[in-house]
């Protein structure tokens, strides 16, 4: 199970990283292949470090759930839960272009 779940999440990092601009694309690749373990769980746990005072300018809130989310990407018991926040973001992004799309329509 662990390991379904893991292939499962490298497929949505594979999807997001070809949505990405080309430079951020290519380095969501490198951190989350096997040669960038020992630049993602530090760069992991400072970006939740950072999210915990967001209330900072630069720093914010969002860097918490991308923290968690590299993180998932070593530590099993993070899989799931990561995978299913990503799912309802899925869901929820559709349904916002859908609402979006039937309003231009009019």
């Amino acid at each position: 199970m662990a390991e379904a779940d893991r292939e499962r999440l490298n497929r949505k990092l594979d999807r997001l990283s070809g949505k990405l601009p080309s430079w951020l694309g290519r380095a969501l690749r490198w951190l989350s292949g096997p040669t960038g373990r020992w630049v993602r769980i530090p760069v992991a746990l400072l970006l939740i470090a950072g999210g915990f005072v967001g209330f900072l300018p630069v720093l914010g809130f969002w860097m918490v759930p991308l923290g968690l989310l590299l993180l998932a990407l070593d530590v099993p018991f993070l899989r799931a839960p990561i995978l299913k926040l990503l799912e309802w973001l899925e869901r929820q992004w559709r349904r916002l272009k859908d609402w979006w799309r039937r309003r231009r329509q009019g």
